[in-house]
């Protein structure tokens, strides 16, 4: 089997592809779930800390079951709480079978829970493409979990939170300690220096705007957990990678953020979070940033 899939690159793909339906849709339940776990877990920091104080102050009401995590309770319709049975929540093709409406009471389920999945599968399809069968194929499909979850309770909840990007930052280090300098493949921090540097420079480049920032205006511009994520993004790429990264991001996310406000009709003051652009122009690099750069730099020779 191996060696199928190590000289098929088709049949990886197909594989890989369908391994990332199954991943996105764990990451819709990691998506919806990790922000409630977080916030169960702060109001009960806050309700300590409030009682030691003697505060009279009360915390919002935790609704959540007593044991909830990533794994339970099983996933329900949540206006009727009909148990999604396995037939119910094969990726992609029971939305489509149920008409994106609950069997039960009919309730409309989103379309970003087959559109995750799809876009999961996708791009574990681009880096199989990428890197074949390789440990650095292994890393890649890491690194894209991380960042699709975390783009996306950004976009919801304007959070990055540490439980995605720290581990992601160490993950990187690993993959750059055990890809180099034996690996050929472009994408990856070619040595662990480039890594650390990376994650170093990564996390203080963005440190230092936020400050900026805020010392001019006395407002902040952004959220600590960019700071990380692009410090995770710098580990995995290396620092030669991050002015590409910094560029891509700050482009798109100034045009999409302008159109948002215009379509949106919402004023200057109007939150757009950053992490989602840091992560599709972090997965943009690790995929084609030497073959940008080196193309970038051929335009500037006489």
């Amino acid at each position: 089997m191996i060696e199928i899939l190590s000289s098929n690159l088709p049949v990886l793909a197909g594989l890989v592809f369908i391994l990332g339906l199954l991943t996105g849709s764990f990451l819709n339940v990691v998506i919806h779930r990790l922000p409630l776990i977080l916030g169960r877990e702060w109001r009960a920091t806050a309700t300590e800390i409030l009682t030691e104080a003697n505060c009279s102050v009360s915390c919002p009401k935790d609704e959540l079951p007593a044991k909830y995590n990533l794994m339970t309770p099983a996933s329900a319709c949540p206006k009727c709480h009909h148990k999604i049975t396995a037939l119910e929540n094969i990726p992609v093709f029971s939305w489509l079978f149920l008409g994106g409406k609950c069997s039960n009471c009919k309730t409309k389920i989103s379309g970003r829970y087959p559109f995750v999945e799809l876009l999961t599968a996708v791009t574990f399809m681009m880096c199989a493409i990428a890197f074949g069968w390789s440990w650095p194929l292994a890393f890649a499909l890491i690194f894209t979990c991380f960042l699709v979850a975390g783009s996306f309770i950004d976009y919801d909840h304007k959070i990055l939170p540490d439980q995605l990007t720290l581990p992601l930052v160490w993950i990187g280090l690993v993959a750059a300690l055990w890809l180099a300098p034996e690996h050929t493949l472009p994408g990856f921090a070619k040595d662990l220096p480039s890594a650390v540097i990376g994650a170093l420079a990564g996390y203080l480049s963005l440190w230092s705007i936020y400050w900026l920032f805020k010392l001019l205006t006395g407002k902040e511009g952004m959220g600590h957990g960019d700071f990380k994520l692009l410090a995770a993004i710098g580990a995995f790429l290396g620092w030669q990678m991050l002015p590409l990264v910094i560029l891509l991001s700050t482009v798109t996310g100034a045009v999409l953020g302008i159109i948002t406000m215009v379509i949106s009709k919402k004023g200057r003051d109007y939150k757009i979070p950053f992490g989602p652009f840091l992560a599709i122009a972090g997965w943009i690099a690790l995929i084609w940033g030497e073959t940008i750069t080196n193309s970038y730099i051929q335009m500037l020779q006489p």
